[in-house]
């Protein structure tokens, strides 16, 4: 995969079918200009080109869906290997951090949960702050991992719309240099999604105050901000999501793709909004699919008596979960979880791709590349 900007914004181009000024908003599904321009008579238009895993036209719901298994199969090399490698470096230095911190904390860990133990701030502040620690190193960490797997995804995407092969090394190289930019915008993304998360958590809070003391937490102004939050939170998030492609198909910085992803969103929210619910049930299905089974397959609880030891009911559990039904539930959430993370920014990246196909021609840009791709592999990307 050469080494290349990306594919900066464009201008539009006029004609039928396109946004440009004076002629109105292309309809969803119209051609690109240049292909299915047909008169009365004659005969019938050629379709669009397709170098890749999508047509270089305005894309449907079923190329979209269609372009992004496409990619899955087709790249499944670079895109699963740098997800996978670089979820798996996470859980190990996640793993080792959490390691470290027990052995710092242990002794004061192990004084907190002796029998008949009270806690006091001289275990319990080396206890928090230790674990504290890990905590906060791993939001920052899962930050930065979710990045570099969108933008991995992203790079990807920028090869297979042409048609080309790339490496899991070219993937890598080209994700980890647009990962702080990534990174950038996709922290904002995030605490958009925590805003009614926290004030559904707060209104519960309060509930649990409110029934356990008699002071009085203001139930129905809570419940009302979340009911108001929620449309605020959807439509903030739809109108970024293009975000991160824009961080890595553009090389833009984060100001400049939050920008681009508003003017690209723009008159097409509902149906981006649509297409990515869509794409986010299919994902929650298949994973359901998966896991209930699993639940009617695991194992029975051991049987308690109160003559039970405490130590004698764990080892017991921790039996239940072992062996080959907890090797299958873990295995089985582990690939759901990364086909999840890596099919939903391709299906977040195509419609960026639509989006720029039906307001700057990119069509047109892509199909002259993908024609000297065929010539050459070291053509750069179009700029």
């Amino acid at each position: 995969m050469p080494d290349t900007p990306g594919w900066g914004p464009q201008g539009p181009r006029t004609g039928p079918g396109h946004d440009g000024p004076g002629h109105g908003t292309a309809r969803y599904g119209a051609p690109p200009y240049g292909w299915g321009q047909q008169g009365p008579w004659g005969p019938p238009p050629p379709p669009p080109p397709k170098p890749g895993v999508i047509p270089l036209a305005p894309l449907g719901v079923d190329h979209v869906l269609g372009g992004a298994f496409a990619t899955m199969r087709r790249y499944a090399k670079p895109l699963f290997g740098a997800a996978l490698g670089v979820y798996a470096l996470y859980a190990v230095v996640l793993g080792a951090a959490l390691g470290i911190a027990y052995t710092v904390a242990r002794d004061h860990y192990a004084a907190l949960s002796a029998d008949g133990a009270e806690f006091t701030w001289e275990h319990g502040k080396p206890v928090l702050v230790a674990f504290g620690a890990v905590w906060a190193a791993g939001l920052v960490g899962a930050l930065a991992v979710n990045s570099f797997v969108q933008a991995s995804v992203a790079a990807t995407l920028q090869e297979a719309v042409l048609g080309r092969p790339t490496t899991f090394r070219a993937v890598t190289r080209r994700a980890w240099s647009r990962t702080p930019a990534v990174a950038a915008v996709t922290l904002p993304l995030a605490l958009i999604l925590l805003l009614p998360l926290a004030l559904f958590a707060l209104f519960f809070v309060a509930v649990f105050v409110t029934v356990l003391t008699d002071a009085t937490a203001p139930l129905g102004l809570l419940f009302l901000l979340f009911l108001l939050v929620i449309p605020l939170s959807a439509w903030l998030y739809v109108l970024f999501a293009f975000a991160p492609a824009a961080a890595v198909l553009e090389s833009a910085g984060p100001l400049t793709a939050l920008r681009r992803s508003v003017h690209l969103v723009r008159g097409a929210w509902w149906r981006t909004f649509g297409i990515s619910l869509l794409a986010g049930a299919m994902v929650m299905i298949v994973s359901l699919a998966y896991q209930l089974p699993m639940q009617f397959a695991a194992p029975e609880p051991p049987v308690v008596t109160p003559d039970t030891s405490a130590s004698e009911v764990m080892l017991d559990q921790l039996r239940s979960q072992t062996g080959l039904y907890a090797v299958a539930a873990l295995l089985g959430t582990l690939l759901t979880q990364l086909a999840a993370a890596v099919f939903l920014p391709l299906v977040t990246a195509l419609l960026y791709v639509d989006r720029r196909i039906r307001k700057e021609d990119l069509a047109h840009t892509l199909a002259e590349a993908a024609s000297r791709s065929a010539a050459t592999d070291t053509d750069p990307l179009p700029v």
